[in-house]
């Protein structure tokens, strides 16, 4: 296998972890919602905020992956490791994630986006 561009690779990666902070985010609210919180508002409400920043983030990210002809995919996953597969502009990488670091990454994400609903003005 060839190697793609580093920067590629960047956009590629945050959009697929992005992905799954996404859908963390999404039964994260269904379980607040069916939770039995005695006030559960506020946690809805910053998680709506973060998913509508989040999925802005993919869209744009998605547009220009499509406009670069780069595409991620899921190859393997076990108890252990995840495998993916990053193509771009006729380049392909497979790349092993230890299944807790991507628990890290994702979680780093959600860190991210709590700051920028918290503090809209640094949102990018």
């Amino acid at each position: 296998m060839r190697h793609i561009a580093e920067e590629d690779y960047q956009l590629m990666s945050r959009f697929l972890f992005l992905s799954m902070a996404i859908v963390v985010m999404e039964q994260d609210m269904h379980h607040f919602q069916q939770g039995i919180f005695k006030i559960k508002e506020p946690y809805i409400k910053l998680l709506g905020q973060m998913l509508v920043e989040a999925k802005q983030q993919r869209k744009q990210l998605r547009q220009t992956m499509n406009n670069g002809n780069m595409h991620v995919s899921i190859l393997n996953r076990n108890d252990s490791f995840s495998s993916y597969l990053f193509r771009s502009k006729g380049l392909e990488e497979k790349r092993n994630y230890f299944n807790p670091a991507i628990r890290k990454k994702v979680e780093g994400i959600m860190q991210d986006l709590m700051l920028v609903t918290k503090n809209p003005s640094t949102s990018s």
